[in-house]
């Protein structure tokens, strides 16, 4: 369990990235985690209707390629056997957790951010799946799992930052000040890559032909 020592200032995160420092990085997570376990909820709801009634249309069915029910009658949306938002669910509840905490003061020993790392880029890993899987497989995009992906790039991009620069992860003071001068740009490029793969893949039908 975390250390239950409480301090109202850590003079260590001055001069780090204002982003990563305890309280800021607390409501962070709180903020980043809130609208993603919101998403996975919904997601939750949508399937359970679609349970009692096959036949149901989802809040998020817009099209043939922008459909929430569609993707959750895959066997790509329960890869461990059930819905995979029920992952969602008590993952990013974690990460809100874990927020407020912060903002509590308590400070945890490394072992524990060692063990959040592993979980987050695990995530982004899951998830990395999932949107080359609704892309290039599926061919259907889930506007609430877009959500989460959206969620999942900075909670990724900035708790890998968060523990470069505390010494959770080892890292030079050159590659650490690249880094902190950089994550923005390498948050953005997540994003362009995702949104530029989603454009190309349904360009068909974004623009569609005049022939």
């Amino acid at each position: 369990m975390p250390s239950t020592k409480v301090s109202t200032s850590d003079p260590a995160d001055i001069d780090k990235p204002a982003l990563v420092r305890a309280k800021s990085f607390g409501w962070f997570l709180i903020i980043t985690g809130a609208i993603a376990w919101v998403a996975s909820f919904t997601l939750v709801l949508e399937r359970l209707e679609l349970y009692k009634n096959p036949d149901a249309s989802a809040s998020c069915d817009f099209n043939a390629w922008i459909s929430c029910s569609d993707v959750m009658k895959t066997p790509e949306a329960a890869i461990l056997g059930f819905p995979n938002p029920f992952i969602g669910v008590v993952a990013f509840a974690v990460l809100i957790t874990v927020g407020v905490v912060l903002l509590a003061g308590a400070h945890m020993q490394r072992w524990f951010w060692i063990c959040l790392q592993v979980g987050i880029t695990a995530g982004m890993a899951l998830v990395s799946w999932f949107w080359f899987t609704a892309l290039y497989t599926l061919a259907v995009l889930c506007p609430y799992c877009m959500i989460v992906w959206a969620m999942m790039i900075p909670i990724f991009v900035w708790t890998t930052v968060r523990n470069i620069n505390h010494g959770v992860i080892p890292a030079t003071p050159a590659l650490t000040k690249f880094i902190n001068d950089w994550a923005w740009v390498i948050m953005g490029l997540f994003y362009v890559a995702v949104l530029a793969s989603i454009f190309f893949r349904f360009m068909h039908l974004i623009i569609p032909s005049n022939a």
